[in-house]
């Protein structure tokens, strides 16, 4: 099939990734193509040149100083992403029948949602986050919304008020993430922001008496000078933004995974990459992570109790290092997650001739 995957355009497609959506993008991409699918990836500047796939350059404007003076004109972000997704789906309208069979969508844009009834190609949306309000308002607004997915299904369960959607958990391809044997420090990786609280992380560990090492893009930099370097000393390091390889390494030497989220996780894409490594998961039962981490993956703690979650880190690094991995491999495969997006492109085309 021809198939027009649209990314996040905030963040490129590449190593070291942003965060689990960018990183979910990536696996998608290279997995259609490997599958011998004709794949177009519309994402930012500096995604990866390397992935087999053809790149689709996003539209820049330079609007006039007189525009950008009005008191009401958005900020230059803003503006340079609402005029990437309205080419692209003004294109997607004249041209898209003649160069695809199907449009996947996996950005956070509402114009995608609100511009698939001008388009003659069917698309097919992935939910990566709780509700939000422009996506929620280019759904009122759209007579003949597209297909959707959840990443998860509490995600599902969560917009269910706006739009029915089907589950296709995201995945890993388990051959970059290797199984390994433990036994070093606990690991805490992701986006250093405020919701994913590492500062709750050092707390924990700090309890159950477990070094921690820190890893992951600084988004926040006034929150991890804040609340998070103070914190860190002989018995908790950061190691910085590593690449998968790096981050690989590091989880299949750590005795536990902590994943500490203040707020709803969506799918929770770290937890997956520590069961993938062997390395069973403390974490706090919130949103997705409730479904991806089983008792054979790890352990769940009250959100925000850093007490519950040090006695979860203790019981989770007893677990057997095998069931965790073969829990990972039953439940987060990337093969199973593309597999499940070429079944859903199949029906959409089917519908669509049939209509």
């Amino acid at each position: 099939m021809r198939i027009c995957l649209i990314a996040s355009s905030r963040f490129p497609i590449r190593e070291p990734f942003a965060g689990g959506l960018e990183s979910m993008t990536w696996t998608t991409a290279r997995g259609l193509a490997e599958r011998g699918h004709d794949v177009t990836l519309f994402a930012g500047p500096g995604s990866d040149t390397s992935l087999p796939v053809r790149l689709l350059p996003l539209s820049t404007v330079e609007v006039s100083p007189a525009a950008m003076a009005d008191k009401f004109a958005p900020g230059h972000g803003w503006l340079a992403e609402h005029h990437a997704y309205l080419a692209l789906m003004l294109s997607l309208a004249r041209t898209g029948a003649e160069e695809y069979d199907v449009v996947h969508n996996n950005s956070l844009h509402h114009l995608p949602i609100a511009m698939a009834p001008a388009v003659d190609v069917p698309m097919l949306t992935t939910l990566h986050t709780p509700p939000l309000p422009m996506i929620e308002s280019a759904l009122a607004l759209c007579p003949r919304p597209p297909r959707f997915v959840s990443v998860s299904e509490w995600t599902a369960r969560s917009w269910r008020h706006a739009v029915d959607s089907d589950v296709v958990l995201n995945g890993l391809d388990l051959r970059d993430w290797p199984a390994g044997p433990g036994g070093g420090p606990a690991v805490w990786s992701g986006r250093i922001v405020p919701e994913k609280a590492p500062h709750l992380a050092v707390e924990a560990c700090r309890i159950a008496g477990v070094p921690l090492v820190l890893a992951g893009p600084v988004q926040d930099r006034a929150y991890f000078d804040r609340e998070v370097a103070p914190l860190l000393g002989a018995d908790a390091h950061y190691a910085g933004h590593l690449s998968q390889r790096e981050l690989s390494a590091l989880l299949r030497q750590a005795s536990v995974a902590v994943v500490t989220p203040m707020w709803d996780e969506p799918y929770g894409l770290v937890a997956a990459e520590a069961m993938a490594s062997g390395t069973p998961v403390a974490t706090f039962a919130r949103g997705g992570l409730s479904q991806v981490v089983s008792p054979q993956g790890g352990v769940l703690a009250a959100p925000g109790d850093a007490a519950a979650l040090a006695e979860a880190v203790v019981a989770a690094a007893r677990l057997d290092r095998a069931g965790v991995r073969a829990h990972a491999e039953s439940t987060c495969s990337a093969d199973a997650m593309v597999d499940s997006y070429v079944d859903l492109y199949a029906e959409l085309t089917r519908q669509d001739d049939a209509a």
